[in-house]
């Protein structure tokens, strides 16, 4: 095998995994929406889970990007690990969907004839001015690749009659016996492994299997080591999420190992029912001990690429139907295995949502960062509560502590603004649909009036602090009014707060509720500042406590304007129409 037979087959590997990706891509844009709502939408009924997850599978072709998905949205609460779990199994029989695409359409019908020219009507699509015409057409363009890549692979791999060097290298490890299984297996694994991609490492085997390099039971070894492999996806994406997100990885690797061990100790059964399903077809019985393919046009090739897609999808279908009654056992087991984090200090800067794993789902990741704004903004509500005790604090050493708080609110709301800044430019730089951009700009925007809010808290501190080294108090029925305008405000906070989660599930209709509560705030600062500067004119108040008193009034009615600007956000990017 020439040095440019090798490169020739690894850029038709690339090919094949670009392919994948952009296909996976061009559906995730078409569908995102959709896909979200349906995930969203998920019930703690383990059977629906698992069709959730085969559909979601089966439509972006890619059980490495179902998976990192789920645990993306275990990590931001919007399944629970139950219902996780249960997805996962689901994810494991779409795959197989892939498989049997690649079989049928890669090897039997040899669609990659058709894919040149199907790829000038995907170039077509992608010129479009309508967006969702271009999601279709990088769609089409990355399914015509993706077999473009597979044929070159298969054309590049050298035919080993010609090389029975090779062909005897090969024999000598597969002469083992069982521990030939395990090799394969362990083989399977790596591949899939450092290829990241379980369809391509199918697609691997089922290549060497339709050129005689391998005998099926080896090939089905291979195809047990991928399900392990691949399980290393999700673990990668889950290591920086939270403790939920790593268990749900965790139920994964548990799934696919259960079902590895079970499939290993009844192995020749196990090969001996697929070989039977597929001698129902009329076709040759694959699983008799060293069948080799000696002609890959054969009803012998088509006997193994179809006992090979049959043996992957009985395998994960079976492995479902045992383990679906123990979902609640996987999930103790996890829970037992990856132990909870000790309690940490609630005023602690952390992201509850957001992780910084891979981002196999643009499309769908700004599920994450909506929560985490959700979380933001409820951290920001618990700094007024903060301004509020502070203005009321008479003994020193209680308002300096929680002034420090306010300073320290500031501070994180500078980071978590940072922070969310940041995945937000991830999400932007992969490649998103029109409408899902639009919401990411909406986002930043909201980033930065809650940011807003938090320079607002800090500034209550220092003029208290400045109306306290000035030896000035506020007596009780200023302290009052205060304590009324902060009130509005905490009910302005409350109905943004019901706008951004209703914005999330997609229901938010109208913005009145923000609208009355600004109505008030503004109604509130003008009557208190009114009175005050009368109270000035009438000598009645002192002037230096006054212009304290009416900067913090100023002050909260400024937060009001920055709340409002959440939720006019909101009806412009997100109301349902």
């Amino acid at each position: 095998m020439g040095i440019l037979q090798i490169f020739t087959l690894l850029g038709a590997l690339g090919m094949f995994l670009y392919g994948m990706n952009l296909m996976s891509s061009g559906l995730q844009k078409a569908s995102g929406n959709k896909l979200r709502s349906f995930l969203s939408a998920m019930t703690s009924n383990p059977f629906k889970g698992v069709l959730t997850g085969l559909g979601v599978t089966s439509v972006i072709q890619s059980s490495s990007a179902t998976t990192v998905m789920v645990v993306s949205f275990v990590n931001a609460g919007l399944l629970t690990l139950a219902q996780a779990i249960s997805v996962i199994m689901g994810a494991n029989i779409g795959t197989t969907v892939t498989a049997w695409l690649v079989s049928w359409l890669g090897f039997k019908a040899d669609i990659s004839i058709l894919a040149i020219p199907l790829m000038a009507l995907g170039f077509l699509f992608s010129n479009s001015k309508k967006n969702q015409r271009q999601n279709i057409g990088e769609l089409i363009v990355g399914f015509c690749l993706l077999f473009l890549g597979l044929s070159f692979m298969k054309e590049s791999v050298p035919d080993l009659n010609e090389t029975p060097e090779v062909l005897d290298f090969v024999k000598t490890w597969s002469s083992h016996g069982f521990a030939s299984v395990l090799i394969f297996l362990a083989f399977g694994t790596i591949l899939t492994l450092v290829l990241q991609s379980s369809s391509a490492t199918m697609a691997i085997t089922l290549i060497m299997l339709s050129m005689g390099w391998i005998p099926f039971n080896m090939a089905s070894a291979m195809v047990l080591g991928e399900n392990i492999g691949t399980t290393i996806t999700a673990n990668i994406a889950a290591s920086v999420g939270n403790t939920q997100a790593k268990r749900a990885a965790m139920s994964h690797t548990i799934f696919n190992v259960f079902g590895v061990i079970w499939a290993l100790i009844f192995f020749k059964p196990f090969l001996s029912l697929v070989g039977y399903i597929i001698t129902l077809f009329g076709l040759p019985n694959p699983s008799v001990e060293g069948f080799v393919v000696s002609q890959p046009t054969s009803d012998e090739g088509t006997a193994v690429l179809y006992g090979l897609s049959m043996l992957h999808t009985l395998f994960n279908t079976i492995n479902t139907f045992i383990l679906i009654w123990f979902v609640k056992t996987i999930e103790k087991a996890v829970v037992a295995i990856i132990k909870a984090p000790k309690e940490q200090d609630s005023d602690a800067f952390r992201l509850k949502y957001i992780s910084a794993g891979p981002l196999s789902t643009p499309e769908l990741a700004t599920e994450e960062a909506f929560n985490e704004i959700i979380h933001f903004a409820n951290i920001s509500r618990k700094g007024l509560g903060y301004a509020k005790m502070a203005i009321a604090e008479k003994d020193e050493d209680k308002f300096e502590e929680l002034r420090n708080k306010l300073v320290k609110y500031e501070e994180i709301s500078d980071r978590i603004e940072y922070e969310i800044a940041a995945f937000l430019n991830a999400v932007s730089a992969g490649d998103i649909s029109e409408s899902t951009s639009l919401k990411v700009k909406a986002m930043y925007k909201i980033i930065g009036e809650l940011e807003s809010l938090g320079d607002s808290g800090e500034l209550i501190s220092r003029i208290l602090s400045r109306r306290n080294v000035h030896n000035k108090t506020f007596d009780a029925t200023t302290v009052k009014k205060l304590e009324d305008m902060v009130d509005a405000v905490d009910k302005a906070y409350d109905a943004m707060i019901v706008n951004l989660e209703a914005a999330h599930k997609g229901e938010l209709q109208t913005i009145t509720n923000a609208y009355n509560a600004e109505d008030r705030i503004n109604n509130l600062r003008t009557y208190l500042r009114d009175s005050e500067i009368e109270g000035i004119e009438s000598g009645e108040k002192n002037y230096q406590t006054s212009v304290y008193y009416i900067d913090i009034v100023n002050s909260l009615e400024r937060m009001g304007d920055f709340i409002i600007n959440i939720s006019q956000d909101l009806e412009k990017y997100f109301v349902v129409k």
